[in-house]
């Protein structure tokens, strides 16, 4: 334990003034020399012993009646490491503008409210800490890692304004971080190496409006598995690197509005298996790589054409409603097929998951629409004999979806063969028995596969023309009962 005897003037001025809760202000009062990035400079009457420090908040001068004790202290040059690992700390540390010649430990330990603003340290370890209040690190820069694996902070954490760089690691390990509070990365936050939120818990939401994170050919923003009732990657907010969310629940909603998000990996934003409220996908720009929707689930999709890259993957993707102009325009199913076909392979979720979609808000047409468009997708997977067969369904009946098509075949058959047979004339089979010859009629019961309407039988060509029309319009009979048959079973199947 230090004497007081042993303490420099600065020191035993922060001795005097911590039983009473008082600032010490060691700044200089000039802007450029109190700016922390020159702090290693500055001299003995503004340096502080990180072991005076630790000593205070360890019980080293105890408070006074009707006071609240606490360490405030600004503009000072802290050397040695402050290391409070496993401590139980029961007063505020409160920090502004001040230089640490090492890093800062709270590694397990228990602690009040800390806050280290606009100051620069090489790091903090606050792995399995319990913060019983709020971390605030606000314009603070930190050249080296934040650590607050499996720790627990009662209020908020802010890092609003904040630097934090470890390009060759994570810079921010929260893994299994548990808050209480919200977390807010505004203000021009930025990392270099990345942000790992793996499991972590955020009741009050992840704000990082404006953000940037720089991990290049990296996960720029890790947050598999995290569970948080908001995350807002917004106005602004830039991950140059992949951002990945797989198995992440957000109860209310997640938003890329104005976000720009340039990941060098093949998929630029992985949010499989995910759960959310409201996904507003509407970035300044499309991502530079793919967009991974697989097994996810939301309540809603706010989204623009213009949003999304070239390959999304939407295999499994489920939503509760569309959001988006084109839904009300006369293109609004083209373009929403158009998104389906950015899905690298031929996959049918999709296209029912709309399909329902469009049943769902009454538009059966818009529905049918895309059911048939799924058909014809398919149809580029099938053989060559598969996809004769599918372009044939698709011009007689649509695939079962435009079965008007069959009625529009036989009116014009109809109408061709009405007037081949009408130029020319018939042989009775029975000679003075049966109806007379009617040309309508008579190709109505060529077209007619099953039953009859007498004239087929009654009436016979020996040749010409007319005898090939009447081949042909057999065969064309068989094949649009087939057609429709085929359609419209394929139809209620929903194959």
């Amino acid at each position: 334990m230090l004497s007081y005897e042993e303490l420099t003037l600065p020191e035993r001025e922060l001795w005097d003034a911590f039983p009473e809760g008082r600032q010490v202000d060691l700044r200089a009062g000039t802007p450029g020399d109190d700016d922390p990035t020159g702090g290693e400079g500055w001299g003995p009457e503004r340096t502080i012993r990180a072991a005076v420090v630790a000593a205070l908040l360890l019980g080293g001068n105890s408070g006074q009646p009707g006071a609240v004790a606490a360490l405030r202290l600004a503009g000072a040059l802290i050397t040695d490491r402050l290391d409070l690992a496993g401590a139980e700390i029961s007063h505020l540390l409160w920090l502004e503008g001040c230089w640490f010649e090492q890093d800062a430990s709270f590694r397990g330990a228990a602690t009040r409210t800390i806050g280290i603003n606009g100051s620069r340290l090489p790091g903090i370890d606050a792995t399995m800490a319990r913060i019983d209040g709020g971390l605030e690190l606000r314009r603070s820069v930190l050249h080296g890692r934040l650590s607050l694996t499996n720790a627990r902070v009662a209020g908020e954490l802010i890092l609003s304004g904040a630097t934090i760089s470890d390009p060759d690691g994570w810079a921010l390990h929260a893994g299994g971080l548990v808050m209480e509070g919200g977390v807010f990365c505004r203000g021009g936050f930025t990392v270099h190496g990345g942000i790992r939120l793996m499991g972590a818990h955020l009741p009050g939401g992840l704000f990082m409006e404006g953000a940037r994170l720089v991990k290049p050919g990296g996960a720029a923003l890790l947050a598999d598995n995290t569970v948080a009732s908001t995350l807002v990657l917004s106005q602004g907010f830039t991950a140059l690197g992949s951002v990945r969310m797989r198995g992440a629940q957000i109860s209310d909603q997640l938003t890329f509005e104005g976000a720009i998000l340039s990941g060098e990996d093949v998929v630029a934003l992985d949010c499989s298996r995910m759960e959310a409220g409201d996904l507003d996908f509407t970035p300044a720009a499309p991502p530079s790589g793919a967009v991974d929707l697989q097994g996810t689930h939301v309540a809603a999709l706010h989204d623009s054409e213009g949003a999304w890259p070239e390959v999304v993957r939407l295999q499994g993707f489920v939503y509760g409603s569309l959001q988006r102009e084109e839904e009300v325009r006369r293109d609004g199913v083209a373009c929403r097929v158009a998104w389906i076909r950015r899905e690298p392979d031929y996959a049918p979720q999709p296209y029912e998951q709309l399909a329902n979609w469009y049943r769902q808000v009454g538009h059966d047409d818009d529905a049918r629409r895309v059911l048939l468009a799924k058909q014809r997708h398919r149809r580029s997977t099938l053989r060559p004999a598969g996809r004769a067969w599918g372009h044939l369904l698709d011009a007689i009946v649509g695939y079962g979806y435009r079965p008007w098509l069959a009625g529009a075949w036989l009116v014009a058959l109809t109408v061709l063969g009405t007037v081949i047979f009408s130029s020319q004339s018939p042989k009775q089979a029975q000679p003075g028995q049966g109806a007379p010859f009617s040309a309508l009629v008579y190709t109505l019961d060529l077209l007619i596969p099953i039953g009859g309407l007498g004239q087929r039988s009654a009436w016979y060509w020996t040749g010409g023309t007319a005898q090939w029309m009447a081949y042909a319009l057999i065969a064309a009979g068989w094949l649009l009962t087939t057609a429709v048959v085929a359609g419209v079973t394929r139809s209620l199947n929903k194959s």
